[in-house]
């Protein structure tokens, strides 16, 4: 999509990058609004998901360009819900970014042996998130 520059007719345009795609994982109500407020600020699009059964289950009909997933979750964790995602080859390449409580260098590298690409401690700022999927869409692109 292309934007005419400020004058009528101006032969300088600007590249506008259309929104991502974005799953959001997490069983706080108030971490997937928190996340979807900011994200929808952005310019994306958000597809909200309580656990990691929802989200498996949205991530086929969606097929989002970036997940965000949560780690203590109920019933399916964010690592399990993380490798099950990462085992299908239509999803291989799709960045996921591990949300946490805690900063700790286990969960970060426990994190990456289930296949994430970055993570990002609760509670996290409109910045963070923003920069996290522009950071990992150019990398994916």
């Amino acid at each position: 999509m292309e934007i005419l520059g400020p004058e009528a007719g101006a032969a300088e345009t600007f590249a506008v990058a259309a929104g991502a795609k974005v799953l959001v994982i997490d069983d706080s109500n108030t971490i997937r609004r928190s996340a979807e407020i900011f994200l929808r600020q952005g310019g994306h699009d958000v597809v909200l998901a309580e656990d990691g059964f929802d989200a498996l289950a949205k991530v086929n009909d969606h097929l989002p360009e970036l997940i965000f997933c949560d780690i203590l979750m109920p019933r399916l964790d964010g690592y399990q819900t993380c490798a099950i995602i990462k085992r299908n080859p239509k999803f291989t390449h799709v960045p996921v970014i591990m949300l946490s409580s805690k900063d700790g260098l286990f969960d970060k590298a426990r994190g990456r042996m289930v296949g994430s690409q970055d993570y990002l401690t609760k509670p996290f700022t409109k910045e963070q998130l923003l920069r996290a999927v522009d950071v990992h869409r150019r990398g994916a692109s």
